[in-house]
C-alpha cells in the first residue's frame, strides 16, 4: 500500500513538472537575432499547398534552409514545391543551389476516414514525425491547416518540453475559414506561438489570435 502511494505521488510530481514545462515552453517567446532561420513548412494537398507557397513568396532568403513536409501520397504538392523553388532560384541569381528539402510522413487523415481510425493514424504519423523534427531541429514551423501539420507541431513542441530546442510555431488559418476554425486550427490554437487569422469574425471569436487581414 505504501509503495503504491509513493508511486502515485511520484507520478503526480512528474505530471506537475511536465505541465509546468509545457507552460514555460508555450509562454517563452524570446527572439534571438540570427542571420538565417531554419524553416519547416507543412504543405497539404490542394489549396493548402497553394496558400503556404504564397506565404513563402513574401519571405526572404534568410529563411533557409527550407524543409517542406508533405503526406507520403501527395505527389501534386511535391511538384508544386519543386516548381516554386526553381522559380525562386531564377529570380535570385545568387542562389545557384536552392536550399530546400521535401520530407514525407503518413497522412493523419484521409478523406472520409472515420474519426476513430483517425486517432490511430494521427498517432502513427506523430510517431514518425518526431525523429524527423528532431533531426532537422527547425527554428520555425509554419503551417496553415492540413492534418499533417498536427503531428509536426506536436513534435516541435515536444522538442521544447524535453529541453532540446525551442521551436517557434506559427499557424496561419486558411483564407477559406471565415467564421469557424478548422479542426487543425482548434487543436493548435492553444499550442502555437502565433495564431494568425484572415477574417475579422475569427478575431472576434478568438481575441488571442493575430489578425493581419488577407495575407494569401
Amino acid at each position: 500500500m505504501a509503495s503504491a502511494l509513493i508511486l502515485a505521488a511520484m507520478a503526480g510530481v512528474v505530471a506537475v513538472l511536465l505541465v509546468l514545462r509545457l507552460w514555460i515552453v508555450l509562454h517563452s517567446r524570446v527572439v534571438v537575432p540570427r542571420e538565417s532561420l531554419s524553416l519547416m513548412a507543412v504543405a497539404g494537398s490542394g489549396g493548402h499547398t497553394t496558400e503556404i507557397l504564397r506565404l513563402l513568396e513574401h519571405l526572404s532568403s534568410a529563411y533557409s534552409p527550407r524543409h517542406y513536409v508533405i503526406a507520403d501520397t501527395d505527389e501534386m504538392s511535391a511538384q508544386k514545391i519543386s516548381s516554386f523553388e526553381l522559380k525562386r532560384a531564377d529570380r535570385d541569381p545568387s542562389t545557384m543551389f536552392p536550399k530546400y528539402c521535401i520530407h514525407r510522413i503518413p497522412r493523419s487523415r484521409e478523406v472520409q476516414q472515420s474519426w476513430l481510425s483517425t486517432v490511430l493514424t494521427t498517432l502513427y504519423a506523430s510517431w514518425l514525425s518526431f525523429p524527423l523534427t528532431y533531426r532537422v531541429k527547425p527554428d520555425l514551423v509554419l503551417c496553415n491547416g492540413p492534418g499533417t501539420c498536427v503531428p509536426i507541431c506536436v513534435s516541435a513542441l515536444l522538442l521544447g518540453i524535453l529541453g532540446i530546442k525551442k521551436v517557434i510555431i506559427v499557424y496561419v488559418e486558411s483564407i477559406c475559414r471565415v467564421e469557424h476554425l478548422s479542426l487543425s486550427g482548434k487543436i493548435l490554437f492553444h499550442l502555437s506561438d502565433y495564431f494568425i487569422v484572415q477574417w475579422p469574425a475569427l478575431k472576434e471569436k478568438y481575441p488571442n489570435s493575430v489578425y493581419l487581414g488577407r495575407i494569401v
